[in-house]
């Protein structure tokens, strides 16, 4: 979420999108190389079909809506999904059967291919349905690594098709990948000193924070 807020910082919000993407798909690469042995296929199988039906949805959306309203939207939807994970951490019993069930994995399929598509800004929508269904660290990384690396290369006829990724971005791109491995050796090394709830507090709080802008602009 940090880089996805720099880069639009830097270029206009909604061509930003395109100029990102390939990064991400980098990343994506060496943080599936570097978790691997974790992965769990269950999550990305039940989530990625709704997920290309919003970004379907999400690419009709980029057309439609004025940017300033659906940046606010997707920080309104990653507040809510915010909100039911604190439930979840303070009311450990909560609704457990719910989070288990396909219509809400579906729903958040559905959410992840939106927010993705309009801003890549899935992470905190992915990231919290891993936590609910209870994924330990390594394998919510892992998870999360390979679940992105499908639906980014699925992105990519879209954003092409709107003109968002284009040869002087692809070159912009490949100057910062040793940026994006490093980057990854270091998250590897990180994510495996740090406690459970540590983790599950710094998703919600960087999920805050990342929302928080997204709707202030």
């Amino acid at each position: 979420m940090a880089g996805i807020l720099l880069m639009a910082g830097v270029f206009p919000p909604r061509e930003s999108t395109g100029v990102i993407l390939p990064m991400l798909l980098a990343a994506d690469l060496f943080a599936c190389g570097a978790f691997r042995h974790h992965v769990q296929w269950r999550p990305i199988w039940r989530l990625l079909p709704p997920a290309l039906a919003g970004v379907i949805v999400g690419t009709w959306a980029m057309q439609k809506i004025p940017e300033s309203s659906y940046r606010a939207a997707i920080g309104w939807i990653v507040l809510l999904m915010v909100g039911l994970q604190m439930l979840k951490m303070i009311f450990r019993d909560f609704s457990p059967a719910l989070f288990q069930r396909w219509p809400f994995a579906a729903s958040m399929g559905v959410i992840a291919g939106v927010t993705t598509m309009m801003a890549n800004a899935a992470g905190p929508v992915m990231g919290l349905y891993l936590i609910v269904i209870k994924l330990p660290k390594l394998e919510f990384v892992a998870t999360s690594a390979f679940f992105f690396l499908a639906i980014n290369i699925l992105k990519l006829p879209f954003s092409a098709g709107q003109g968002l990724i284009t040869g002087p971005t692809l070159l912009f791109n490949l100057l910062l990948v040793p940026a994006i491995a490093l980057g990854t050796w270091l998250g590897r090394k990180i994510v495996k000193r740090i406690s459970q709830r540590l983790f599950e507090w710094l998703i919600v709080v960087g999920s805050v924070l990342a929302a928080s802008r997204l709707i202030l602009g």
